[in-house]
């Protein structure tokens, strides 16, 4: 099984809205970064998706270099300031899509959002 994992900060004050658009451009920029073969597979199987959270951007960053460590797809999202954040605020990153067992290995002690 694949799956794509979003991680989104909670220590920054983002509305449901903010959040929402937030993860959907971890998902978009993980999908257009992706290997063809490791997409397609994860489209065939449906997209499935997970949104997991942090409490800082110390942590997000811990993540995002342990992905970077195992050899995962991924990509930290900076807001370009438009509405509620400064600009350049980091607030999600997005793992994957890959075989769930080895997003598993880096993002399994993490919670739901």
């Amino acid at each position: 099984m694949y799956k794509l994992v979003i991680i989104v900060r909670k220590d920054i004050k983002m509305s449901c809205g903010k959040i929402a658009a937030q993860v959907a451009h971890a998902a978009v920029e993980c999908v257009l970064r992706s290997e063809k073969e490791i997409l397609n597979k994860w489209l065939m199987e449906g997209q499935k998706k997970v949104v997991l959270s942090v409490d800082s951007l110390e942590e997000l960053n811990y993540y995002f270099d342990l992905a970077k460590k195992e050899g995962l797809n991924v990509c930290m999202i900076r807001d370009a300031g438009l509405t509620e954040l400064e600009p350049g605020t980091i607030t999600c990153i997005g793992i994957g899509p890959d075989l769930e067992e080895k997003i598993d290995k880096v993002t399994s002690k993490l919670k739901l959002l």
